[in-house]
């Protein structure tokens, strides 16, 4: 189901210049043009994604076409769009380059993959840092280091994964002798009892 929106044109007016608002049949198509570029720019500068609320926001403000629905409820038909022409183009994927304010990939982009590559990755951002990799590679994009970078997890991805497994190894409870109750050693045994 499509979005409410609106496109803002000029119409001539005899008595007055003014803004109307006018219906609009198709805006995933008229955004997922305007989107293909922004995230082309986004591809020329080396680590840098762009989130969905940005990307949103970019490709409203490029075409005139505009809702009042929030993006996360129609980005993802658009990022799609996008992708099968990138497919078609047999180029990385740009949907790869938009991100949450986590840092994450957005859903719609394992969607994406499933549907146009038939893949299932079970790391859907690393798959993705792989592909951004690939997408400043063809850009060559600004910052790109002499020896062609490598795949990153954006660095708030990166971040709250590194915290997760901190947390996880601090919480992580360790055997204890059940005589003396000092910690065991990693082969089970008591080092001081036996």
């Amino acid at each position: 189901m499509s979005p409410t929106v609106s496109a803002q044109q000029s119409l001539p007016d005899a008595d007055h210049d003014e803004m109307v608002m006018e219906d609009v049949a198709e805006p995933e198509k008229i955004w997922a043009e305007a989107a293909r570029t922004v995230l082309l720019e986004v591809a020329g500068r080396y680590n840098a994604v762009t989130t969905s609320k940005e990307l949103a926001a970019a490709v409203q403000e490029r075409t005139g076409v505009v809702t009042d629905r929030a993006a996360h409820y129609w980005v993802g038909e658009v990022l799609a769009l996008v992708a099968e022409e990138c497919h078609d183009l047999e180029e990385p994927l740009l949907p790869s380059l938009c991100v949450n304010p986590q840092g994450a990939v957005v859903p719609a982009y394992a969607r994406v993959l499933r549907d146009i590559r038939g893949e299932t990755p079970e790391d859907v951002d690393k798959q993705a840092a792989d592909e951004r990799l690939a997408l400043y590679r063809r850009h060559d994009a600004t910052g790109l280091p002499a020896d062609g970078g490598h795949a990153e997890l954006t660095p708030r991805l990166a971040a709250s994964r590194a915290r997760d497994r901190k947390n996880r190894l601090a919480e992580r409870v360790l055997p204890v002798c059940p005589t003396c109750y000092q910690e065991l050693a990693s082969t089970g045994v008591c080092d001081h009892c036996d």
